[in-house]
């Protein structure tokens, strides 16, 4: 009996330095994945509060709990067994649609840079004051959770082409790891930059002199942070999707562009002291430009096409 009981207990050990092993194996995973998707991540910030801006202040939080609960169920009840399904048994489509993802990231971020050189507003922005506010808000909450969706799948699709190598059990707690984690981080961070405002008015009103400045100074911030939040994301967009593309072209091995980009950065690298961050900068930048062509094209076969498609029905 003693030595039945040992043997139970040998056992009972070794699964369970087998499961620590998994599970470290996992975290690092996840952490190498996660830091590969930073850039689709800055982007999902910034891009965002401006979902939740417009709405009482009572209503803010309740919309980006809703868009985070969408997050969640975009990332973990479909995104999820879509990467693993992609993993067992198409693991060559990785890279074919995480380029058409980058593509379209390319896409919405140069129809942003045109509408804001031109001047134009938002096409659907007469159809939302039609609408009254509970009707807004789920169209609001509907199409944050479909920008999301494009998003995340990003985010899913960088992260399962840094585990594809792994174990097929790894690779679902990395990605789950990676997608809970992000959606955390990246709510968190727009639940506080949609109450910025509110928090500032609260700290105005105390008697504290340095905290009433301080309250002031948020409140007058709170415009240049949307602002800056909306040229971050839009180049986020660009050095994101440009650099999937860049990298995509590479594993295809058609590799006049991306050897342009690298030699960019490795030109970059020469400048004493800061070459690793001028490296990463130009390496950015020259993934932003391609990710300008790119969108560029793609916008103009669009407005092409919707041109020809309005002029037919006439």
């Amino acid at each position: 009996m003693p030595s039945g009981l040992a043997a139970l207990l040998d056992d009972v050990a070794g699964i369970t330095k087998i499961a620590a092993a998994s599970l470290d194996d996992m975290t690092s995973a996840a952490g190498k994945a996660g830091t590969k998707a930073v850039g689709v991540v800055v982007d999902d910030a910034a891009v965002t509060p401006g979902y939740a801006m417009g709405f009482t202040p009572d209503r803010e939080l309740p919309i980006v709990w809703k868009i985070a609960i969408g997050s969640f169920k975009n990332k973990l009840l479909f995104l999820l067994p879509g990467a693993l399904l992609l993993s067992a048994f198409a693991p060559w489509a990785v890279t074919p649609i995480l380029m058409l993802g980058g593509a379209y990231l390319c896409f919405e971020a140069t129809e942003k840079i045109l509408e804001a050189l031109s001047g134009q507003h938002s096409a659907d922005e007469p159809e939302e004051l039609a609408l009254s506010g509970p009707e807004l808000e789920t169209q609001k909450v509907n199409g944050a959770i479909r920008t999301d969706l494009i998003l995340s799948g990003e985010i899913m699709a960088i992260a399962l082409n840094d585990v594809a190598g792994k174990p097929l059990v790894v690779q679902a707690g990395a990605l789950a790891l990676v997608g809970i984690l992000i959606t955390i981080a990246v709510y968190g961070v727009v639940g506080l930059i949609v109450k910025m405002d509110d928090i500032g008015l609260h700290m105005a009103q105390r008697q504290n002199a340095g905290v009433r400045g301080f309250g002031r100074g948020l409140v007058k911030a709170m415009p240049i942070t949307m602002e800056a939040l909306t040229i971050i994301g839009t180049a986020a967009m660009l050095w994101v999707g440009g650099g999937i593309i860049v990298h995509g072209l590479e594993h295809f091995h058609l590799t006049p562009i991306p050897h342009w980009v690298e030699g960019f950065s490795h030109w970059a690298q020469g400048v004493p002291g800061v070459g690793a961050v001028t490296g990463w900068l130009a390496f950015a930048v020259g993934s932003a430009v391609v990710g300008f062509v790119v969108g560029g094209a793609l916008a103009g076969v669009m407005h092409l096409w919707h041109h020809r498609k309005g002029a037919a029905a006439h």
